[in-house]
């Protein structure tokens, strides 16, 4: 009797140790890449994160550091900022927001980088320089920029840093990124502009 439940055990254990898990059949089929559920994803996300910005700016127009603290406003900022695919929507926040960085309520840098995104994003030449693209040596550059004479000027007003400078952080930082790509081109280091102090 003892044997015979020895060999049903031994022949448990040998069948749970050959037993074939399916749970790896998903993993060797080949995932194809969905385009049409990302877009619908990002459409979501896009709409569903406007409208709740819509529903906060609507109640307390632009919320700055009085409401929400310095990381409060910058968050809010940031989001409006990135609402790309409604520049009206931008522009009426950008509105507000000057309001409240007169009253030393939201920050100046926000302002000036804002106000450039809701130009380009309208068809209007920025007048801060803070969007930027890269040329092929991946240095940054401003995209369509009013007035580059007097743009360090404007800058300042607002709190912002020489375009110079921030152009070389941008270019610093895009070289970081693409450090593999450039070195393969025959960059071997960013290419900045001379910064006048």
């Amino acid at each position: 009797m003892k044997i015979h439940s020895l060999s049903i055990i031994l022949g448990l254990i040998l069948l749970s140790c050959t037993r074939t898990d399916n749970s790896n059949e998903t993993e060797s089929k080949p995932v194809e890449f969905n385009q049409a559920l990302v877009d619908e994803l990002s459409k979501m996300v896009e709409v569903d994160h406007k409208k709740r910005l819509e529903e906060i700016f609507d109640e307390y127009g632009y919320p700055g550091y009085d409401r929400l603290g310095e990381k409060g406003e910058e968050h809010f900022w940031l989001m409006v900022q990135h609402s790309d695919s409604f520049p009206d929507f931008q522009a009426r926040v950008l509105e507000k927001l000057k309001i409240e960085v007169d009253k030393k309520n939201a920050n100046g840098k926000n302002f000036g980088l804002l106000t450039d995104r809701v130009r380009l994003n309208t068809g209007e030449q920025q007048i801060y320089g803070t969007q930027v693209t890269y040329n092929s040596i991946g240095q940054a550059y401003p995209r369509d920029l009013a007035d580059s004479a007097g743009v360090n000027k404007r800058r300042a007003e607002v709190g912002l840093e020489p375009l110079e400078e921030y152009l070389n952080m941008m270019t610093e930082m895009h070289f970081e990124m693409n450090k593999e790509y450039l070195k393969s081109q025959g960059i071997n280091e960013p290419k900045l502009y001379k910064v006048n102090k």
